[in-house]
This record gives C-alpha cells, structure tokens and sequence, in this order.
C-alpha cells in the first residue's frame, strides 16, 4: 500500500535539520519553495537576517479589499540529545503502527504541512480562491524568541502590508480525545536578579551579605507562588494558564568554601497570565527587590522585557490584546466553533501556559488562535523520542480542511 501524499512531505520536511542553534534554513526555504511549487501557490521570502528566512506563500482572495487570514508555522525546532532517541531524530522513522519519529512532529512541522495538504485535497476539488486572501507563513526562530523571528518581522512593514485580521498558529497535544485551543497566553518575564553584599572570611558573623538577601528574596518569590497556587486550587475549573507562576531556576554565587560571596545572582522565570493586572506583576517583583535589602536590582532578560517598545508598547498594552475573542460574537470564533461541530471534534478553550509566536501577532491588535488536531496522543514537545501517528496526522488534515475553509469565507 503506498504512502499518502501529505504523509510522505511530512516525512521530508521532518527531515530538513533546522535544530537550533544552527538551523539550515536554506535548505528549509528551497524545500518549502518546490512544495508552493508542486501545488501552484506563489510564494516568497524574507531575510531578516543573513541565511534566515520567512516564507510567505499567498492564496489571493476573491475579495482582496478584505483583510486577509494567516496559517502560521515555525520552521525551527529544538536541541535534540540522540542518545536518548530510539531512532534518529532526522529520518523521520516510520514503525509498523505508524508513529513517526522526528524531532517537530509535534512541535511544530506537523501543522504546516496539514495546511498544505488540506489546501492540495480544496484543489483537487476544483476550489483555489476563497473570500478573504490566505497567507501561509513560515518564521524562523520561534524556539529562542529572537529578533529575526516573528518579534522583530511582526513589527515591519513588510507584516503589516499582509493585512492579516485573523491568524492560526500552534497549540498542544492531548493525552485524551478533547482538542485544545489557545485563545491567549502566558507572558514570559524572565528575570535576572543582581544581590550585593558585604564579603568576608566564612568564620566572621558578616552583616548583610548577599546570602542574607537571597533568603529574603527566595521567600518573597515563594510566598507569590503560593498565593497562585491556592488560587488555582480554589477554582477547580481554572486551568495553570489562569494563574501567574514564578520559579527561582538558577543561582550564582560564591567563589569558594571559606569566604562569604560578595553577590548572589538570582534567575526568576516567571510566566504571567493575561488575566491578571500586568502592572500589578510589575509592581510585585520591584517590591521583591525593595524587600531583598540594599542594593538589590534587578533586569529583564531577551525579549521578555514588559517595557521593551519594539514589541509592546507597555503603557497603553491593555489587555484585551493579549487575548483574542472567544465568543460567537467573533464572526472568527463563530467560524472555528462551527467547523469543530461539523468535523465532530470535542474542543476545550485555554490560555496557553507556555509561549508561542502569537503573543507578537497579538501584541499588532490581530486576532490569533492556537491549535494543533493532536488527541490521543503523550504530549512531546521538547521531549527524547516525539513522535506522531499517521492517521492522527491526517485526521489533523481533514479538520484543517474544513477550519480553512469557514475561516476564509468569512465576511
């Protein structure tokens, strides 16, 4: 029996190596070129920076005065650590119940090839224009959040020119046979905080020291998390993207045994929920700094930085743009909920808890959905050994073809 078409692209664009920190993304554009190539559908790209590039392959829309829809996908993918794979997580092994293994089966090559070959099966039917223009796009550098990947292009001309009202972009795997949309997400604030103190010899009794502040710090950072904690506890029907969490995950400091550091370096990730008071987060992690003692500072690292201007304008970013509308009130949302009920897909809507490409379209004022059609299947992302089975990987086509076609007609 031979393989289905869409299956065995997937297969070779899992194959293309575009693992960070070296991503080929030439060989990733020239494979992306023939595929727009091989269904007729024109295509370009951008370089934002040398050998790094968006690809931008257009459907143009029987009305082109209407603002246009983005099907979005990264391109890169993840360190791998090949001593723990079963398979090499470049050839896109196939086992006899056809789960395929390749780093970005998952996260997130799967997607971009199900818009195309759900795109491929609306022409084999003689349909090639819809209402609205339809950009399918591949950015780089998702998985460092870096400037020449959707947080710098977002803020171009170049984006804006696409006049995109609507995106979807990616989302989770589920263990169970609910589908999982993302219509917001947790904002990344990674933080780096600096701890000065009075060094000495380690037999001295040494008033404030860096160590001193630490503790003061660790418990200000715990007791937040703590209060997250019982809140999510006391709403059972929350989920950890309602809430804010914060973890001290590294500390540096001391030089050795016998004398008394003088600064402690403390790294806070801290993932904050659109549903709580932006400013509020603010506040609480300068008063840590304040309570921590004399001297304390403290930065925002990457692009995690809430006052970073090339990305969010933090003093009039209210919220609504960190969350897209979820209601059938949105003629977008009406859209999705309408092709999920047609394709018979149990569906469950969350704010993602992690981070993805979105957090930059919304932060243009457009609407973007999360969503990846993966149930029934361990969530693998990141992890040794991720994989996806054939058939889901199909099913996820059959679902696109009906979400791409609603979300494109609308009017």
């Amino acid at each position: 029996m031979s393989e289905d078409i869409g299956v065995t692209r997937f297969r070779e664009y899992l194959r293309v190596n575009t693992e960070q920190p070296k991503p080929d993304y030439e060989a990733c554009r020239d494979f992306l070129f023939k595929y727009a190539d091989e269904l007729g559908i024109e295509r370009r790209s951008v370089e934002t920076a040398p050998g790094t590039y968006f690809v931008i392959m257009t459907i143009p829309g029987s009305k082109p005065d209407l603002p246009s829809i983005m099907l979005y996908s990264h391109t890169d993918v993840v360190p791998t650590f090949r001593e723990y794979w079963t398979h090499d997580p470049y050839s896109a092994f196939k086992d006899e119940d056809g789960n395929i293994f390749a780093r970005g089966a998952q996260d997130m090559k799967c997607v971009g090839v199900q818009y195309m070959e759900a795109l491929r099966n609306w022409f084999a039917k003689g349909v090639k224009q819809w209402t609205r223009t339809i950009h399918i796009v591949w950015g780089p550098d998702e998985e460092i959040g870096h400037i020449n990947g959707m947080k710098g292009f977002a803020v171009t001309e170049e984006f804006k020119k696409l006049n995109i009202d609507f995106a979807l972009d990616e989302g989770i795997a589920t263990e169970d046979d609910v589908y999982k949309i993302f219509y917001a997400e947790r904002i990344p604030w990674w933080v780096k905080v600096t701890l000065p103190g009075h060094p000495g010899h380690g037999s001295k009794f040494i008033e404030k020291t860096a160590i001193e502040k630490l503790h003061k710090l660790i418990a200000s950072v715990d007791e937040f998390r703590n209060e997250q904690k019982s809140l999510l506890a006391e709403h059972p029907e929350w989920t950890v993207g309602d809430v804010t969490t914060s973890n001290i995950t590294i500390i540096n400091g001391g030089v050795q045994v016998n004398v008394v550091p003088e600064k402690f370096e403390a790294y806070i990730d801290i993932r904050v929920t659109p549903l709580q008071d932006l400013d509020a987060v603010l506040a609480r992690v300068d008063q840590w700094a304040k309570e921590a003692g004399e001297g304390v500072t403290y930065e925002f690292m990457q692009s995690t930085n809430p006052a970073d201007k090339s990305t969010i304008d933090f003093e009039t970013f209210s919220n609504f743009k960190l969350i897209s509308p979820n209601t059938r009130e949105d003629p977008f949302w009406a859209a999705i909920d309408d092709a999920l009920q047609k394709e018979g897909c149990k569906y469950k809507k969350e704010i993602f808890i992690g981070a993805t490409d979105s957090r930059f379209v919304r932060a243009q004022g457009i609407r973007a959905i999360g969503f990846s059609p993966i149930i029934n299947t361990p969530s693998l992302l990141h992890d040794h050994n991720e994989f996806l089975n054939e058939k889901t990987f199909l099913r996820g086509v059959e679902i696109y073809e009906t979400l791409i076609n609603k979300l494109a007609n609308v009017n």
